[in-house]
């Protein structure tokens, strides 16, 4: 992906990088005896096919909903693209979208949000976690959320990746209170995370060797003095056995080069084209990045070119995703942390806007075909059935089958999933 000089300069963008086998010592959970003995091809197609999971697409930076979801053609502030029709009748998007509206009725549409913020690093917090930032108070986001409750004795990988360029395996910080075993891993699309390869020079023995050793220490150690983080480094160990047993599971290479044609020899085509290997491999829940949409300046040029990348790769990852057999279980979010002003400035951007805006999702207990609220003619607010984030993560969760109002136990206290003010926005879900 090229680099963007449209946009804010916000410090919320910049990337921090650690090495991924110190940061993988954060995981949790006690498997003292090794994960191995779940990974194999019976165990792994069940879960392929049968297991719920959810892709999120996070459109970084502040996608435009007035060139993407909700176009306004011929207002004071539609800009210059028109809204074309999609195979869902009635439904107009805008018309840098052609081979998405072809796979509309695969897909729904929210675009009545209000999250009243227009600040990218609260935006961005708010959109992952459901919640609004609080001093003294750190939520875990969705993806650290469904890995969690779909975590179950037989996964041996990650349940929470990000894909992101120049992501090389670190750990991130966005599980919060769930404890570092499901904070997201970052991967660059094609790449198998860093130091995942054994040593030249250590024999298949000598590494089994070890590892008995090790796992003979662990439990002498754990019998007497078994705490959150010794258990923490049993599980980083095992997971990281897993990943070396099971790098092809990312090794993008494997896919057929129609494939790699058909996504698109682009960073944001790679990383779709992984998504889908992931998700057919177990992984609960992905995430890929596309940026950036903070385009104060020239927002229509960049639009042009942007939303033009994002199209068809996505459109392909639906089609595959259903004509696999994937959909049905899998819940597909295109968000952003917020949507951008309606009035277009000076430079011909258009800036932050968080109180009309849009997301589109589909898949897993969603209606198909479904468009939720509306704004004015002009789009400068809701007029009908205005909805924040703490809807949307209830409505996440629930399309998942998951129960959205009930709690986490973190050391005895009762945490609730989701913000306990709201609810599911239930004409969404099947």
């Amino acid at each position: 992906m090229k680099p963007c000089s449209y946009a804010c300069g916000s410090v919320d963008h910049a990337v921090a990088r650690r090495n991924f086998v110190g940061s993988l010592a954060l995981g949790t959970g006690a498997v003292v005896g090794g994960l191995g003995t779940f990974a194999q091809p019976a165990v792994a197609a069940m879960l392929a096919k049968d297991q719920k999971r959810m892709l999120v697409i996070n459109m970084h930076g502040g996608l435009s909903q007035l060139e993407s979801w909700d176009p306004k053609p011929g207002t004071d502030t539609g800009g210059p693209f028109r809204a074309i029709p999609t195979s869902v009748p009635g439904i107009h998007i805008s018309e840098l979208l052609p081979h998405t509206a072809k796979v509309m009725h695969h897909l729904a549409l929210v675009r009545s949000i209000n999250t009243k913020n227009d600040n990218h690093g609260k935006g961005t917090y708010m959109m992952l976690t459901g919640r609004r930032q609080m001093p003294g108070q750190s939520f875990p986001e969705i993806g650290a959320v469904v890995a969690k409750c779909l975590d179950t004795s037989n996964r041996t990988l990650p349940g929470h990746i990000r894909i992101t360029a120049g992501g090389g395996g670190e750990r991130s910080a966005d599980s919060a209170y769930l404890g570092p075993k499901y904070a997201s891993i970052s991967l660059d699309g094609g790449k198998p995370p860093q130091n995942t390869t054994k040593p030249d020079n250590l024999s298949d023995t000598s590494l089994a060797e070890q590892n008995a050793f090790r796992r003979l220490a662990n439990d002498h150690f754990l019998s007497r003095r078994r705490t959150a983080m010794t258990d923490a480094y049993v599980q980083s160990y095992e997971q990281a056995l897993e990943l070396m047993k099971q790098r092809d599971v990312f090794e993008l290479s494997k896919e057929p080069a129609k494939d790699h044609d058909r996504y698109g020899k682009h960073d944001f085509g790679r990383h779709c084209l992984m998504a889908r290997r992931l998700l057919e491999n177990g992984i609960s829940f992905v995430q890929v990045s596309h940026s950036n949409y903070d385009t104060h300046n020239e927002n229509f040029n960049f639009h042009f070119e942007q939303v033009g990348e994002f199209d068809q790769p996505f459109a392909t990852l639906i089609t595959d995703l259903h004509e696999r057999g994937m959909l049905a279980n899998t819940l597909v979010v295109v968000l952003s942390e917020f949507g951008r002003t309606p009035r277009i400035n000076q430079y011909y951007g258009r800036d932050h806007w968080g109180r009309a805006w849009s997301v589109c999702l589909g898949g897993a207990g969603i209606q198909r075909g479904a468009v939720i609220g509306a704004t004015n003619a002009n789009g400068t607010e809701v007029k009908d059935r205005e909805v924040d984030c703490g809807h949307l993560f209830h409505t996440y969760l629930r399309a998942l089958g998951l129960s959205s109002k009930s709690n986490f136990d973190i050391a005895g206290r009762q945490v609730p999933i989701a913000d306990p003010a709201v609810g599911p926005i239930k004409d969404l879900l099947i």
